[in-house]
């Protein structure tokens, strides 16, 4: 396998394990609200959401990850899901500081997902596999590929 085909593998198999992991959040708010806005509550400090707020928040998301999945708008979307992931990450530093009380040693996995957000982003112009509006061509540089 060519070295670009191995970095756009990589990076594909890393865009759609972000996805995974945000996706079953994002999920969370329309099947369980109460769930999510407790979580809004504790890590966010964001009191008082209903059913509807989680609702919004998640039909926003939803709509950002799919854009991420299928490689639309790529600045926008990858930013967004670093953002999004990058805030998750830090607003959990009270788990870090005690890390093996409870289950907060899981809290940790949560950097090498972020780490994967920051490739994501800044790679973006190599990740051309599976990415909607572009074929990937055997022999094409990564250069005839980026739309981001």
């Amino acid at each position: 396998m060519r070295q670009e085909d191995r970095i756009a593998a990589a990076l594909l198999m890393m865009r759609l394990t972000v996805f995974l992991l945000m996706f079953m959040w994002t999920i969370d708010k329309f099947l369980n609200p109460a769930h999510a806005a407790g979580v809004y509550a504790k890590f966010y400090f964001i009191g008082g959401l209903g059913s509807a707020a989680m609702y919004v928040i998640g039909v926003v998301e939803l709509a950002i990850l799919a854009g991420f999945v299928l490689g639309v708008q790529k600045r926008f979307t990858y930013g967004a899901v670093l953002v999004f992931h990058g805030i998750s990450t830090l607003s959990a530093f009270r788990q870090y500081l005690a890390p093996f009380e409870g289950p907060n040693l899981l809290f940790f996995a949560a950097w090498p997902a972020l780490a994967a957000c920051f490739a994501l982003y800044t790679l973006r112009d190599l990740d051309t596999w599976w990415v909607l509006g572009q074929s990937h061509e055997k022999g094409a540089s990564p250069e005839k590929h980026a739309a981001a």
